[in-house]
């Protein structure tokens, strides 16, 4: 007698749309699911095994023993084998035996669509459930109000596993833990979102989350899904947006995984040239498998549903749309008109888009795309990828770059910063300065910084002010906001104690008031992906190495005027060009003693004069302290 009863949560309509590659929630159907059957307790298992000869069911409840519970498969030819075991509860920990018909071979394969996974190095499913009484209501009503493309958008990236550990033992912190320190500190901040590097289970640590193999599961090194929720929730009670890493384009090729599932190549690509990644060592989805497109779809879904997740940063997206990333001549087939595009990843992300602003408001999808490939951020409607946001790689390479050099030299490399606005409004650019720039040898941001202490940290309080200036939406890696000394190193926390200094103090407080400006002034938000909302006044002065500009919102009286000495020379009596009478204020000024700056100033209300100068019928003399960023309002 099979310790299994014939069951089935799928109808034939949700079959069909499982082939067509249109079923978006198959996180309810696949998987295990606590349910109840003819007055039973227990769990309904599924799985997508189309090559499998057998599946069994494997737990600590049958001493992992094949055959003792046999799912059946469906007689539909869509693979999906299925069953109800009885008495299991929650908590129960499982695997999938599956006997191939590829030559006999057994494996054991954790869930695709667990909720919850053992504590790594353990590699097997829990039986869970999703069950949370939420109490973010008021953000989730207001959502648009604080995610849409007219808001200010300053983010926070955080890996989980070293933003703070507990000293005495360096243990992670719980997410419990985090909903009181993290949120608080964030608050404190005055960041606007924060962005998670992958919370989805991962089994190796270095990979930094990157590797995913419980593409449903947060990963329970840090708690219980109920635990990540109030996570969630408490940012969002905190009024922080909170934005997630999301790997579609890659997976690790670990036994227990999605890799070879069933004796088959079933989530990779079978042609290697488009199923492996050389650089990362591991499988790339074949995006254009139908059944694989609603597993990813599900995925994205699955998060802005059930953990109330306000955006998705897509990582990767250069690597999935070009068949020749990181691969030799030869080691690539060009697609059916000859190109280098992969046309299936292309047609995949525009259906993930759509699918995601279809059916959630107030979210954002954001692409870390290197190229020069064009309307990622644009709707599909124009021909776009669908994409909210693009990370801008150009500015932030050529911004630190630039930033890199001894201030006798930067006459000669103006461009380098001033480049940027040549594209700025081509897409939805977010200027990132993230964790890929701390490691492997390229410094913290602060250690980039030349000359002596005073001017490394001049110098960088300079590089926010003008990032938080510049047209697009703002992220900074976690540490950067104190001005970290160390590279990132994921096996150990944050220098908390360097906030014990003045200068690291005088960093936290730039950014702080920075964050504050940028969230209380219409003019750096509101036109942020707009050529209407920046002017040049004087982009040439090279020789003393400044810039100035002007950043405006809806409204005339919201203009901002900002002006960058990039030297340590401080320049009293510099004229600027003005469109208009009246007088300006400054109400940002990156040198102020407050942040361990000289205190150069401009103090009280400044009269602008009917003199015309760089090519405007006004203009205004300024004192530009040394290696700053100041701020002013119009009067």
């Amino acid at each position: 007698m099979s310790n299994v009863i014939t069951y089935s949560l799928f109808t034939d309509f949700d079959i069909d749309l499982f082939k067509a590659g249109k079923h978006f929630r198959l996180y309810e159907k696949l998987g295990a699911h606590l349910t109840e059957v003819n007055g039973v307790k227990g769990v309904y298992f599924a799985v997508w095994a189309p090559t499998a000869k057998t599946v069994s069911v494997v737990g600590d409840f049958n001493y992992w023993t094949q055959g003792e519970h046999l799912l059946e498969v469906r007689w539909d030819s869509s693979g999906i084998w299925e069953g109800f075991i009885p008495n299991l509860e929650k908590g129960a920990i499982y695997k999938y035996k599956i006997e191939s018909n590829n030559g006999g071979i057994v494996t054991e394969k954790a869930d695709p669509f667990a909720f919850y996974c053992e504590k790594p190095p353990h590699t097997a499913s829990v039986i869970w459930d999703l069950d949370y009484e939420w109490k973010d209501i008021n953000w989730m009503q207001s959502r648009p109000e604080h995610n849409n493309l007219d808001k200010p958008y300053s983010v926070y990236e955080v890996h989980l596993g070293s933003w703070k550990r507990h000293s005495h033992e360096n243990r992670f912190l719980t997410y419990l833990e985090f909903a009181e320190d993290l949120v608080n500190y964030v608050k404190e901040t005055g960041f606007t979102h924060v962005e998670f590097m992958p919370i989805m289970e991962y089994p190796y640590d270095p990979s930094w989350g990157y590797q995913l193999v419980g593409y449903f599961a947060p990963t329970s090194r840090f708690g219980k899904p109920q635990d990540f929720m109030v996570l969630v929730d408490k940012l969002h009670q905190a009024g922080i947006g909170v934005i997630l890493d999301w790997v579609p384009s890659h997976f690790p090729e670990d036994a227990h995984g999605l890799g070879f599932f069933d004796g088959s190549s079933l989530y990779e690509h079978p042609d290697r040239r488009k199923g492996y990644h050389p650089d990362w060592k591991s499988l790339v989805f074949n995006y254009g498998r139908n059944e694989v497109r609603s597993f990813l779809i599900s995925n994205a879904i699955f998060w802005l549903q059930h953990y109330h997740v306000d955006g998705l940063r897509v990582d990767a997206v250069a690597s999935m749309l070009y068949l020749d990333y990181s691969r030799n001549e030869g080691e690539w087939e060009p697609n059916i008109y000859g190109g280098r595009e992969n046309l299936d990843t292309i047609s995949f992300l525009k259906e993930f888009n759509e699918a995601v602003y279809a059916n959630f408001q107030g979210v954002q999808t954001i692409a870390e795309e290197s190229t020069s490939f064009p309307m990622v951020s644009r709707p599909t409607f124009t021909g776009g990828l669908g994409f909210g946001m693009k990370w801008m790689m150009g500015w932030m390479h050529d911004t630190l770059q630039y930033f890199q050099k001894e201030t006798v030299y930067r006459k000669y490399h103006q461009d380098d910063l001033t480049f940027s606005m040549t594209y700025a409004f081509s897409e939805n650019f977010m200027l990132p300065l993230s964790h890929d720039e701390v490691v492997y040898g390229k410094k913290s941001i602060a250690n980039r910084m030349p000359g002596d202490e005073w001017q490394k940290f001049a110098n960088l309080r300079l590089l926010y002010g003008y990032m938080f200036t510049h047209p697009g939406t703002k992220l900074l890696f976690m540490g950067s906001e104190f001005g970290q000394s160390e590279e990132w190193n994921f096996q150990e926390s944050l220098d908390w104690h360097l906030l014990q200094y003045d200068y690291h103090k005088g960093i936290k407080r730039t950014i702080t008031d920075l964050n504050n400006l940028y969230k209380t002034k219409p003019a750096l938000y509101e036109k942020q992906f707009s050529n209407d909302g920046f002017e040049w006044i004087n982009y040439s002065d090279h020789q003393n190495a400044v810039l100035s500009y002007i950043r405006k919102g809806n409204n005339l009286k919201d203009d901002l005027v900002v002006v960058c000495n990039f030297t340590q020379v401080s320049r009293d009596n510099y004229r600027i060009g003005l469109p208009r009478k009246g007088k300006l204020l400054e109400i940002f000024n990156s040198d102020l003693k407050i942040y361990e700056g000289s205190g150069v100033t401009n103090s009280g209300d400044l009269n602008i004069e009917s003199s015309p100068y760089d090519g405007r019928d006004y203009s205004i003399e300024l004192i530009l302290p040394p290696l700053s960023v100041t701020v002013y309002s119009f009067l």
